[in-house]
Parts: C-alpha cells; structure tokens; sequence
C-alpha cells in the first residue's frame, strides 16, 4: 500500500514550491501586513495562471481537471509561506460548493471566473461567536432576497460573492449572493492576521439565489466544511513544518556560551516536541487526503481528526519557534510572528479548535454506536 504521494504530484509540489519561492518570500507576506492592500493580487493572479486556482474543478469549467490530491499538495505549499491570497475562502469553500451542490448556472457563471483569478468569494456561515449551530440563524431568505447580517466572515471585505446561510420558513437554506447587489453594506473587522481580512456583511432585501433545494442548507454547508477542514488542514501543515524548519535552523546557527543553543537539552525538547505534532499532523491530513479524494464514508471522522491535529500541531509549532528565538523572537524584525498569527487565525477558521474535537468525539461516538447495532 502506498501511502505517499504519486511521482507527478511530488513534482507538482516542487513546481509550486519554486514560484511560491520565487513570488512570495516573506517580504511580500509583510508588505501585505504592513501596508493597504487586503490581500496580494499579483500572487493571486500567478497562480491562476500557473493553474492552481482551477486544480480541482473540471475542465468544462474552465479549470485544470486534476483533483483533491493535487489540491492537497497545492495547499501545504500555500501553507508553507503563509500565501496572503484567499485560497481558502474562494477554492476550499466556495468553488467546491458550487461543484457539490450548484446548479449548471451557477457553476457555469462563477468557476471559470475562480479558475481564471477574476473572482473571490467568502464563505457567510458565521452569526456571531461560538460553535455555529442550526438554531443561531436569523439572516432570511425569501426566495429572491436575502436580510440580516454575517460576521465574522474572512474575507469578506474583497469577495466578489458570497455563499450565506440563511433561514427559509423554518428550514436553512444555502444561497449565492453576488456581492455587486444591491442592498450589501461591508464593514472591516479587526483580526491577528491582517493578511486574512475579517469583516462584516449586512444584507439588505439582496438578489441571491438558491444552492441547492430548500431546507438543505447545513447538510450542505456540513459536507463542504468537512472537505475544506482538509485543505485547511494541510495549510496547517505546511505553517507547522516551516515553523519546525525556522526553530531548527536557528538553533544551529545560534550561538551561546560557545554552543549552538541546538546542543541544549531543553532547545532538543522543544524541537522533538514540534517534530513529532508536525508528524502527527501529516499522518492525519494524509488519511484525510485519501478520504477527500475517494469520497470515503469516513470522510466526516478523516476530516475532524486532520482538523483537530494540524490545528494543534500549527499553533505548537509556531508558539515554540519564538520560544526558540528566544528575546528575538518575539520582536517585529523577526518572521516568528508571521506564523504565530495564521496559525491562530486559521484556528477559528471554519469553527474553533474546541467545536472540531466535540464534532469528533460525536462522530467517533457514533460509529461506534452503529458498529454496536
């Protein structure tokens, strides 16, 4: 059984690797940090070019056609250099729901578009904090018009369109909203991650349409959670990895009463530490890889245990590669905190770390029930 990845997708990873080297050092992750743009539009656009945006959507609309493997492959090099582009929200979440339940106008209308680098999208599931839940959803949907408002929804402020969760009579239905409507009010919201924008999204009587049937709406939004907490997973992993490799070198490159600080016991500790979460994460985001890619019946289990891990193993990682620095690193000279932040900031991307392990723990518990029966 071979539990790596094929030949042709090594050599996509060092092809993207190589651009992202070449198109996002850390300058340019700062640039975005300390300066007005919301996100890096170049980047953005070279990887459209370069095909990654398309890389799971099929060719009749306008993508590469390759699939979920490549995409995996693809989001830990984004991972890796902490992109300041919206992958996650436009490609992990709104492409792929539009593929899962759009209709043929709706895919036709807006992949080629994401394919293509033209549009953004965010994903307008959140009302508030906490673990979001059926009973939380008061923005409505009439049928043609969405009211109320989102938050905090990342990316928001810069999305061409957005995919809302809203209630229809007493059921939740999914809807695509051309944010270019009328009746949209945006409003930045402050984050630990300027590079990923949070905001607010007002509607008001707002032109939208249906995804999916009527009452769907979180079974829908569920299923593509749990195949972009994958993707995000391996984000995560390649955040973490970068972290491990930032401490290490470091370490052997620093010097202490005549020492490399990397020849101290407790600097091994907290390596080893960092290295073994990082492998834990990969052997996760692995099986979630496969499940995603196959579509597995345990593709709900795979991706709150890549979640849960590549969430830890990220914020460990990046937490320890300042401790690491010592005094260093935690000033503004040094990149530690480029990872610091993501890694905090994709912790409460699509649900907490906290609602990931319930939502585990629930899904383990029922399988468990049913093997029983």
């Amino acid at each position: 059984m071979n539990l790596d990845f094929s030949d042709e997708q090594k050599q996509l990873r060092d092809q993207v690797r190589r651009f992202l080297k070449e198109n996002c050092p850390p300058a340019a992750v700062r640039a975005i940090l300390e300066g007005g743009d919301a996100y890096d539009a170049k980047l953005y656009q070279g990887l459209a070019d370069l095909g990654v945006l398309g890389a799971a959507i099929p060719e009749e609309y306008g993508g590469v056609g390759l699939g979920h493997l490549e995409l995996c492959v693809v989001a830990e090099e984004l991972g890796r250099v902490l992109a300041p582009v919206p992958v996650a929200s436009t490609v992990y979440l709104g492409a792929e729901c539009l593929m899962q339940a759009g209709s043929e106008d709706q895919k036709q209308a807006w992949l080629p578009k994401i394919s293509a680098g033209q549009a953004i999208g965010c994903w307008a599931i959140n009302e508030g904090s906490g673990r979001m839940q059926p009973s939380k959803v008061a923005l409505t949907f009439d049928g043609k018009t969405v009211s109320g408002s989102k938050a905090p929804i990342t990316d928001g402020e810069i999305a061409d369109f957005a995919i809302v969760l809203a209630k229809e009579g007493g059921e939740l239905s999914l809807c695509l909203v051309d944010l270019s409507g009328n009746g949209v009010t945006r409003e930045a919201l402050d984050s630990i991650d300027p590079t990923r924008g949070q905001a607010k999204l007002t509607f008001d009587g707002t032109p939208a349409t249906r995804i999916g049937s009527a009452g769907d709406g979180w079974h829908i939004a569920t299923q593509v959670m749990d195949r972009a907490a994958i993707l995000i997973g391996f984000e995560q992993l390649g955040g973490a990895d970068r972290a491990l490799e930032m401490g290490r070198d470091y370490a052997l490159d620093r010097m202490a009463f005549g020492r490399q600080i990397g020849s101290f016991q407790a600097v091994k500790h907290i390596l080893a530490d960092m290295y073994v979460s990082a492998t834990l994460a990969r052997s996760n985001c692995y099986y979630g890889a496969w499940a995603l890619s196959s579509s597995a019946a345990e593709l709900p289990i795979a991706a709150a245990t890549a979640r849960v891990s590549a969430t830890n193993a990220f914020q460990h990682c990046a937490k320890n590669n300042i401790q690491v620095h010592g005094g260093m690193g935690f000033t503004w000279a040094f990149d530690c905190h480029l990872y610091y932040r993501r890694s905090n900031a994709l912790a409460l991307t699509i649900g907490s770390l906290s609602t990931w392990e319930s939502l585990l723990i629930e899904r383990m518990s029922a399988g468990n029930v049913e093997a029983a029966a």
